[in-house]
């Protein structure tokens, strides 16, 4: 049986070099979308936005979600349609995975390099418009150390 040839848009794609280290936002981004579009049942977009360091680099990844995507959170996955209303409480189930969504994407990475030292994202949804950051460790050998926990324990 003879294989056929690769199509100039199937070249392309093999021969395009992978990204850097320094193209984890961008994977991030792509992995979050994705990762909550599936728990929320709802088409979810994320900008990312420029970010001010924090003064001290936490030891592990730490992260701030805004009323309205806990809203959010807590309405889709209890089966709500419409959310109405605020919440301060950010749910733990939300926090576990979105260090599941970060710990894969770091263990994913061919090579890991410099850590930004925080990153923010606008999230755009039919039903919310929403805000998440993350703070990251600066020590790549930290974050290593807290993925690798996060899915052993996940």
């Amino acid at each position: 049986m003879r294989l056929l040839a690769l199509t100039p848009a199937e070249l392309a794609f093999l021969t395009t070099p992978s990204g850097g280290p320094d193209d984890l936002p961008a994977r991030l981004t792509r992995k979050l979308a994705a990762t909550l579009s599936a728990r929320l049942r709802l088409p979810i977009s994320l900008a990312l936005h420029p970010t001010a360091a924090p003064v001290a680099a936490p030891e592990a990844p730490v992260w701030q979600a805004d009323d309205a995507l806990a809203s959010l959170w807590l309405t889709r996955r209890l089966g709500g349609q419409r959310v109405s209303g605020a919440t301060t409480f950010v749910p733990a189930s939300l926090i576990h995975t979105l260090d599941a969504a970060l710990a894969e994407g770091w263990l994913d990475a061919r090579k890991q390099g410099m850590l930004p030292a925080a990153l923010t994202w606008h999230l755009h949804a039919d039903l919310a418009q929403a805000t998440l950051a993350v703070q990251l460790p600066h020590s790549a050998t930290d974050m290593t150390r807290w993925a690798r926990g996060v899915i052993r324990h996940g």
